[in-house]
């Protein structure tokens, strides 16, 4: 039987997360990869201004 294991980024009077994905260009071939972070979430519009 498996474990059921939960984690949790969120804890009372910590700080919390949030996930980014950018789509970034390859100069190379042309092609769209995903990149993905994850940032406090006072620092979501700084990240995304990169």
């Amino acid at each position: 039987m498996a474990k059921k294991v939960v984690a949790t980024l969120k804890k009372e009077g910590g700080v919390t997360y949030a996930k980014v994905i950018k789509a970034v260009r390859s100069e190379k071939t042309g092609a769209y990869t995903f990149k993905e972070e994850m940032v406090p979430s006072q620092t979501v519009k700084e990240v995304l201004k990169k």
